[in-house]
């Protein structure tokens, strides 16, 4: 047993060690800043507009057919708050959607019991005022559902995974612009 961690001088010099460490280490972290890291959701600077603000100023291209309109919509939504369409937008995101259906669980009558709806988002941000691409890339949203006898139950449930999936997709999209606009200037 050690008795010089239950004696009071051995708490002392255990209480003296560490505070030795710690005013040897707080210069060394001072120094090293921020480390570039901002907070996405805060100001960009003194003056400066966030994330969100600059996101507002985004105008949505429509986007076509039911998916598409529904990750249009999410996006405007999650952009503004529900504030609907920028008024006088800074720039222009278009998006070109890809659907397809992948049968998951055959069955040995080659029946399907789920499917897999997946749709695939490129996406483009364009500066309105130079015409320029500034940011590009692809969002995937992939959600399952269930295929019953009824054929109500089966396009109910295919509109629900591909609402699930706009969502998620708008989601990322929102995060990805997010993203990018906090480190614009």
């Amino acid at each position: 047993m050690n008795r010089r961690a239950f004696h009071p001088a051995g708490r002392w010099r255990s209480a003296s060690r560490l505070v030795l460490a710690a005013l040897l280490v707080a210069p060394v972290l001072a120094a090293c800043g921020n480390g570039g890291f901002r907070p996405l959701y805060g100001s960009a600077g003194i003056g400066g507009a966030n994330a969100d603000e600059r996101l507002a100023k985004v105008s949505v291209v429509t986007i076509p057919g039911r998916v598409g309109q529904q990750i249009r919509n999410e996006l405007i939504f999650l952009a503004t708050g529900g504030g609907g369409e920028a008024v006088q937008p800074d720039m222009r995101l278009e998006v070109a959607i890809r659907e397809s259906v992948t049968s998951s669980l055959v069955r040995l009558d080659g029946e399907s019991g789920s499917q897999i709806y997946n749709v695939e988002a490129n996406f483009q941000l364009v500066r309105i005022s130079d015409r320029s691409v500034v940011l590009k890339g692809t969002s995937f949203g992939r959600a399952a559902f269930e295929r019953n006898k009824s054929i109500f139950s089966n396009v109910r449930a295919r509109e629900d995974a591909e609402n699930r999936a706009a969502k998620v997709v708008g989601e990322d999209l929102k995060a990805r612009l997010s993203a990018y606009l906090a480190g614009a200037a």
